[in-house]
């Protein structure tokens, strides 16, 4: 059970108690979808306490080993009386946690609880994704990827990029998915020079690359793609760089493997994006995890000092971004597996594709 998994490790984040606030962190390990809710977990503690707005859903929801109450004052002071007695490290979330909320935290706490910062133990867990993690990762690829396809078949041109962003995510909520898993690029012409840019109400023209970095979110879990397309014929330097950011992509991932540095993953593909003359162009890190957040760990990047292992779920996204004349993306969202990787996204081609 992932909470047994977490108490083996309190010991090294010098906790006797770890208290879960996160909503993120706190659905990961019981289950529970609302909003607020928090965890005290210990060798004899499994606790979990929500408002009385959500008694009857965490009955449905919050995995049975807890023990559930629902507050009648603050969280905290309410979990309070059932915590061990004598002196004890309650540790919290440093990291997840505002100063105000460590002030409403500290607050209630007698003196006989020493409050410890405590960095990543949950997100560390919730890094190496189970099998059933995966296949909801790989339905909401799927519903990503046809919602995608059906707006191509459809035509771009004389589409603002705002209106094909929400098309795109109202196909994904038709097709069963909560939403988007974060609000979705769509970028056209020099608008795609902009790594993350907010689509427009500018109409998308022929001639053009058009970015569309989408995704959705199916039963808390996100999918991640990012394809590039060209409306009519491009201009040869469009066509020219998509064909390098394909083959450095390529590269990229046949480099994700079991064992690998994430740092030198990096390194590989930015070496020839660099070495064809864009040093300049691709500035943003090669990829990064993927499971209830759209970014998680591990990272692909120079920064990163991680080593990708069996059940990482990471993204790979080179681009060559061109400022007043185009930009473009291409990206798959992958497991690392004992002898490869399984692309989740495969559903959409990566052949640079021409549309109406």
């Amino acid at each position: 059970m992932r909470t047994d998994r977490l108490l083996e490790r309190l010991p090294e984040a010098g906790a006797d108690l770890m208290l879960v606030s996160d909503a993120v962190n706190v659905r990961y390990l019981t289950g529970f979808t609302g909003d607020n809710a928090i965890v005290v977990a210990g060798p004899d503690t499994r606790l979990f306490v929500t408002d009385s707005r959500y008694t009857e859903q965490a009955a449905e929801e919050v995995e049975p080993s807890f023990q559930q109450l629902t507050a009648t004052e603050g969280l905290i002071a309410s979990a309070l009386p059932l915590l061990p007695q004598g002196s004890l490290r309650l540790g919290f979330e440093s990291e997840r946690v505002s100063y105000a909320q460590y002030r409403q935290i500290s607050v209630h706490m007698p003196e006989r609880i020493e409050l410890v910062p405590v960095v990543g133990l949950v997100e560390g867990l919730r890094r190496i994704k189970d099998a059933g993690e995966i296949e909801l990762m790989a339905a909401a690829a799927k519903i990503a990827d046809d919602a995608l396809a059906a707006l191509l078949a459809a035509g771009l041109e004389g589409h603002t990029e705002r209106e094909l962003a929400i098309a795109l995510e109202h196909d994904v909520r038709l097709r069963g998915a909560e939403g988007p898993s974060f609000p979705s690029i769509v970028a056209s012409g020099a608008h795609g020079a902009l790594p993350h840019a907010v689509p427009r109400d500018v109409a998308v023209q022929r001639g053009e690359l058009v970015t569309f970095d989408w995704g959705a979110r199916y039963r808390g879990y996100c999918s991640d793609c990012t394809r590039t397309v060209a409306v009519g014929e491009p201009a040869a330097a469009a066509r020219e760089a998509y064909e390098l950011v394909l083959g450095s992509q390529l590269v990229g991932l046949e480099a994700v493997r079991s064992g690998a540095s994430c740092r030198e993953i990096d390194a590989t593909v930015r070496e020839i994006i660099y070495g064809a003359g864009h040093s300049e162009h691709f500035g943003h890190g090669l990829g990064h995890g993927v499971g209830l957040e759209i970014h998680e760990a591990p990272r692909l990047s120079r920064l990163s000092d991680d080593t990708l292992e069996v059940g990482d779920v990471v993204t790979v996204e080179p681009g060559v971004y061109l400022p007043g004349e185009f930009g473009l993306r291409i990206e798959d969202h992958v497991v690392v597996e004992p002898d490869g990787i399984r692309i989740l996204t495969p559903g959409v081609p990566k052949r640079l594709l021409i549309v109406d």
